[in-house]
């Protein structure tokens, strides 16, 4: 990828974030010609004052190669836009991320993802309801998404793991740092039954005003977000607003009306803004994931090649039209339409007419007469 390191470059400078990305992108074709672009030109293409300053500091002063070794020493992956492994889910947000730090593992499970959310003073009531439903998540093959702080993140964490299954941790800060030191350990645990991600560059040290992006990243990944607990005027809640933006579905667990800490939940619920969670089925019935066992079944088709490895991410029991698989998977119609003939012909998809296909296991008895 020729833009790779331009990438790492680009996403060091603060205050170029996906908006500019996607500016300095449409002005230069390349992020090649726009790290090497002269100051003016950088104007034009959209750069601020203060963005240009950084711009031409961080241009001179940071070794693009260095920082490129150095990101991947810290990382088991690092993901960009234009990667065909980037998260869809977060793809299909309005200005996904342009890089991805990761340590650990994304698999085809984390399509069926949802972030769990809440108060870092969490109740023992709090505690105890993520615990239950959390576990249930996990038994149902769901990922669960959070962001490693203290609180109901942390028990979110915890009780995935604990169940067996898989946990993706979104950080504040860079790949390399944990946040809080506490949580070296359970991070840790992470990495190796799921993933840690941060878009922030190696080194970057945790601030406040990093975590409302987190949260956007948290809410981006998953089908949905759930709040255990959270006031008003939280991180939590925050959360919640950007799942919605990005029309995701929203649960609340009510809780005391006594509590500064139920304040949040019981206000998205008195407004319908999200489903109320007594249990699992709740979650599960909304998200019609009754059956995701089944449908994870589906997924766990081996690929023999990483095209067949990309188309299989954007097909599901869903009928799909070959010229939106093209356009999510980014690769040329004819290998699009090359690979899913012998796909079908190995039956891992089904052609439902009309150049529209499906995973072949998942393919419902009604589809036929239709």
């Amino acid at each position: 990828m020729s833009d790779f390191k331009y990438f790492i470059g680009l996403n060091r400078v603060s205050g170029i974030g996906p908006a500019k990305f996607q500016r300095l992108l449409d002005f230069f074709g390349d992020l090649e010609s726009a790290w090497k672009a002269n100051p003016f030109e950088l104007a034009q293409a959209g750069l601020d004052k203060k963005a240009l300053e950084n711009f031409l500091v961080t241009r001179q002063t940071v070794n693009l190669d260095a920082e490129v070794a150095r990101a991947q020493r810290a990382c088991d992956l690092i993901l960009t836009w234009d990667d065909p492994l980037y998260p869809r889910r977060l793809k299909e947000i309005n200005q996904p991320p342009p890089v991805l730090y990761i340590k650990g593992t994304l698999t085809p499970q984390d399509d069926w993802a949802l972030a769990v959310v809440g108060t870092r003073s969490a109740s023992a009531y709090g505690k105890e309801t993520t615990r239950v439903l959390v576990s249930d998540l996990a038994r149902n093959k769901m990922t669960v998404v959070s962001g490693l702080a203290r609180g109901i993140d942390a028990a979110a964490h915890v009780s995935a793991l604990d169940a067996g299954g898989r946990t993706i941790a979104v950080l504040g800060c860079g790949i390399d740092i944990v946040y809080p030191p506490e949580h070296a350990k359970l991070a840790g645990m992470i990495a190796e039954n799921g993933a840690l991600i941060s878009d922030y560059p190696v080194g970057m040290k945790p601030d406040s005003a990093n975590f409302p992006a987190r949260n956007r990243i948290i809410s981006g990944l998953s089908l949905g977000v759930l709040i255990v607990e959270g006031d008003q005027v939280s991180g939590a809640m925050i959360t919640c607003d950007f799942a919605l933006e990005q029309d995701r579905e929203v649960f609340a667990v009510p809780g005391n009306i006594f509590r500064k800490e139920s304040r949040g939940p019981n206000k998205l619920i008195r407004e319908s803004r999200a489903k109320l969670v007594t249990g699992v089925q709740d979650i599960l019935e909304e998200l019609n994931l009754t059956m995701i066992a089944e449908k994870q079944a589906a997924r766990a088709i081996v690929p023999s090649n990483e095209t067949e490895a990309v188309l299989l991410q954007y097909l599901s029991a869903d009928p799909t039209h070959v010229d939106e698989i093209r356009q999510q998977s980014g690769l040329p119609i004819s290998q699009v339409t090359s690979t899913l003939a012998l796909m079908e012909l190995k039956g891992m998809v089904l052609q439902m007419g009309g150049m529209n296909y499906v995973i072949a296991r998942q393919a419902p008895e009604s589809y036929s007469s239709a």
